[in-house]
């Protein structure tokens, strides 16, 4: 796009649409704001351009020709059909004053003298009835239309309520089980702290000792007896006591470790509870973020139909007030 023989004349501010070329009906916004609408000419060439720049991008490039004629829906809309670019523009602004400044004074005769049709106003025809009937069957279905955009709109708000507080609870259920995994994480590591303590107490197993002073006049003979009768009863305590020791640790090591390995299995439990929870929550938090793109979507569309449903009801009021 070259504008080195172009001087522009006139801009303005105003939300541009292009028309939806599959189904040719309904508008397309180019973006969210309002954009610049320029209009130069080429004194060379005689010849008028519309360019309006969103970004990088030329929203509108329109070369004005004589067969061109821009239509008024509204008293804050107008379109036009531009066959080389095989669309129909759109520009709506903020108050009807915008829109009676649009195309300058110059742009009405832009190609040759007396050519009227230019760009001209088309709001003063008077429709016939079947174009008051055609545009009562637009209003209706536009109402229509408002109602069902707003059902779905308000739906997808309702899934995405639901599923944040979905989210909220797996995010709480989540925090627990840690909270649970982690005591049963403590608790196994007592209970083996204590078997490693039980089996170095059965390692380590202490004889108990027994001294008997005898008197002096006891005879060799009885002493020796003594003796022996003492080293019985010593072994006998011994491996009473023994039996008793070892019974009693083995008995309270099994106990310790089922209960280590009941916590382990708990513990296999809990973490896969958790890596399932885990899932769950990408899952919803996938899921929300797709709600939230079909919100904005819907929201966008809505905007549209709201802005279309306002040109046909303002249509509609002008041909009743000049209706008889």
């Amino acid at each position: 796009m070259s504008t080195a023989r172009e001087q522009p004349i006139f801009s303005t501010r105003a939300h541009v649409f292009q028309i939806d070329p599959a189904t040719k009906r309904n508008w397309i916004p180019a973006g969210k704001h309002a954009l610049t609408v320029s209009y130069f000419y080429d004194a060379t060439r005689n010849v008028y351009r519309i360019i309006s720049i969103g970004g990088a991008k030329a929203i509108i490039n329109s070369t004005v020709t004589p067969n061109m004629t821009f239509t008024k829906t509204s008293q804050k809309f107008g379109q036009w059909a531009d066959s080389r670019a095989n669309t129909v523009y759109g520009l709506g602004f903020a108050s009807e004053q915008h829109l009676t400044q649009v195309p300058p004074s110059p742009l009405v005769s832009a190609n040759g003298p007396g050519d009227e049709k230019l760009f001209r106003s088309q709001s003063a025809d008077v429709p016939g009835p079947a174009e008051r009937e055609r545009l009562k069957k637009m209003l209706s279905e536009g109402s229509v239309g408002e109602v069902q955009w707003e059902a779905e709109f308000f739906a997808l708000q309702d899934s995405n309520n639901k599923l944040a507080g979905a989210l909220r609870e797996a995010n709480a259920a989540a925090a627990q089980w840690r909270q649970q995994l982690e005591a049963q994480r403590a608790e196994a590591e007592r209970l083996r702290q204590r078997v490693a303590e039980l089996e170095a107490q059965a390692a380590v197993a202490e004889p108990p000792s027994v001294s008997e002073k005898e008197g002096p006049g006891q005879s060799l003979e009885q002493l020796e007896a003594l003796v022996q009768t003492k080293d019985q009863e010593i072994q006998t305590l011994k491996s009473q006591t023994g039996a008793t020791r070892e019974a009693l640790d083995a008995t309270e090591r099994e106990e310790a470790q089922q209960k280590v390995q009941d916590l382990e299995t708990r513990n296999a439990e809990l973490e896969h509870q958790l890596r399932a929870t885990e899932r769950s929550l990408e899952e919803a938090r996938a899921e929300r973020e797709r709600a939230r793109a079909e919100v904005g979507r819907a929201a966008q569309l809505l905007d549209v139909r709201l802005f279309e449903l306002s040109e046909l009801r303002e249509g509609l009021a002008r041909l009743a007030e000049g209706t008889p």
